[in-house]
């Protein structure tokens, strides 16, 4: 990539053309990771943290799903797409962090990485808003594209 796509010729930012694109299927993985303080992972217990709002990750599941479907809501030049599919999965690492992936696919013209992305964040966001009263000591750590295919090029990080 050697220059930005949402800009015009004159620098201004513009939604991408996708007119003239061809309709692939296209795929994406993000990945946020997590930090719980010791406090936060001593509550984890059969794969999962429960509290007085129910399960910790099968909320953040939801609303990472949910923010997923609403990208083009959020990110202003982000075109509005509807999704194939949407799946999170959330793990605890040998770090003992919450590894938490978004897979998303469609078949479109236009790429789905940005879906992916979201609903991984914000898996991640509610993970710290359900656990917070336990401590504010939590991180997100990252957020990154894993892998995409479909469109121009695929990418996979290594």
């Amino acid at each position: 990539m050697s220059e930005f796509s949402h800009l015009d010729k004159e620098g201004k930012a513009t939604m991408v053309d996708v007119s003239g694109k061809q309709v692939t299927h296209r795929t994406a993985t993000a990945r946020s990771i997590v930090v719980l303080p010791p406090e936060v992972l001593e509550k984890f217990t059969a794969d999962d943290i429960q509290t007085k709002k129910g399960s910790v990750f099968q909320t953040a599941i939801i609303a990472g799903v949910m923010a997923a479907k609403k990208t083009g809501d959020l990110i202003p030049l982000c075109h509005p797409i509807g999704m194939d599919n949407c799946n999170i999965s959330i793990k605890i690492n040998e770090q003992q962090e919450l590894v938490i992936d978004c897979t998303a696919s469609i078949t479109a013209k236009t790429g789905i990485e940005m879906e992916a992305l979201v609903g991984a964040s914000v898996a991640a966001l509610t993970v710290y808003d359900m656990c917070k009263a336990l401590s504010h000591d939590i991180v997100i750590k990252e957020t990154k594209l894993i892998q995409k295919t479909g469109g121009k090029r695929d990418f996979k990080r290594s």
